[in-house]
């Protein structure tokens, strides 16, 4: 059994498949994958997929939100890098919230260098969780993730290192939020440690070393309690780059947009040799997300917290198949 997608306006049908698998490469929170696609003969359509929400962890759907803004931006560069303008609009529908975009080939146009090169960063990015090298991210490199922020409307801070204190303790304070609460706890276990063959969720393979006492920023188990010990003598980056990225307010409409800022964000580090991670937690625990705002200025408003450097190769985490995430326009046929 296979599944033949059908154009939708300009984009063949090759082009919508890659689009799509694109769309679907970005990252969530606990690799939930929170989004659904619906293509009709002139849009794609994305929808936000609640019953995929992580009630506990995220109950207000922020970092939902993130995740599907950034499914958003790899769907306009897949679409850009076929050559296509596409025409996106954010939730044209009132009457249906959850529909978060639609997206229509609108003219042609070649691509430039720096769509094509982010468009090519999709399936090389990975969420890198184990310890990174310790060299430090030139400024110039700073300052291109900084501006990657900003052309989605958004901004990107790098913490200095008093910021970086304050936050070392915030994510430790979050942390332990999140253990005292057993709903969390069951949540975390049922999305974490995931073999290899599951198409959600975060495998163990994915997992960084054992946490240990010491450590400042990384302080999750991803592997469901089968990660190793690391090598003696390797420990996480003495002088980690650590970046908040926020928006200007904390609407549904700015939390979507983050998103995409996000994902500027982590194609431009993809496409300049450089790994990230989050710290997720930190945000998702109102007090110490609040404590963050503070920290950064207060007119601003947190969305998630990144960690980047130069880190070793890892693999990638598994997603769900097209026929799962996409209705419409989607004829399924047997080959012969």
């Amino acid at each position: 059994m296979k599944t033949t997608i059908t154009p939708v306006g300009a984009l063949t049908a090759d082009h919508v498949r890659d689009a799509l698998l694109a769309a679907t490469a970005a990252p969530s929170l606990h690799n939930s994958q929170p989004w659904r696609f619906h293509c009709t003969p002139s849009a794609i359509e994305l929808h936000a997929d609640r019953s995929r929400a992580l009630e506990v962890a995220d109950p207000e759907h922020r970092e939902l939100m993130l995740a599907c803004g950034a499914a958003l931006l790899n769907l306009r560069l897949a679409i850009r890098a076929s050559g296509t303008l596409p025409d996106v609009r954010l939730f044209p529908d009132p009457a249906q919230p959850d529909l978060l975009a639609t997206v229509r080939p609108a003219a042609q146009r070649p691509a430039t260098p720096a769509e094509r090169e982010l468009a090519a960063a999709i399936l090389r990015r990975r969420t890198n969780r184990k310890p990174f090298h310790p060299d430090p991210v030139p400024a110039a490199l700073q300052a291109a993730l900084r501006h990657a922020a900003e052309a989605e409307r958004g901004w990107l801070a790098v913490l200095d290192p008093p910021q970086r204190l304050v936050l070392c303790g915030l994510a430790r304070q979050a942390h332990q939020a999140q253990l005292d609460d057993p709903a969390f706890v069951a949540e975390w276990r049922r999305w974490t440690g995931r073999s290899g063959e599951d198409s959600e969720g975060v495998p163990a393979r994915s997992s960084g070393p054992i946490p240990e006492p010491q450590d400042e920023y990384v302080l999750r188990d991803f592997s469901g309690g089968s990660a190793r010990p690391r090598v003696p003598g390797k420990d996480f980056e003495p002088d980690p780059m650590i970046c908040v990225l926020g928006s200007f307010q904390d609407s549904k409409h700015a939390q979507l947009q983050a998103g995409t800022a996000m994902q500027r964000v982590l194609l431009t580090a993809t496409a300049n040799g450089l790994a990230a991670s989050f710290l997720s937690q930190v945000v998702e625990v109102p007090a110490t997300r609040r404590e963050l705002r503070h920290l950064i200025g207060g007119g601003l408003w947190p969305q998630i917290v990144l960690r980047i450097g130069y880190g070793s190769p890892v693999p990638a985490t598994p997603r769900r198949p097209l026929e799962e995430v996409v209705t419409g326009e989607l004829a399924p046929h047997r080959s012969g």
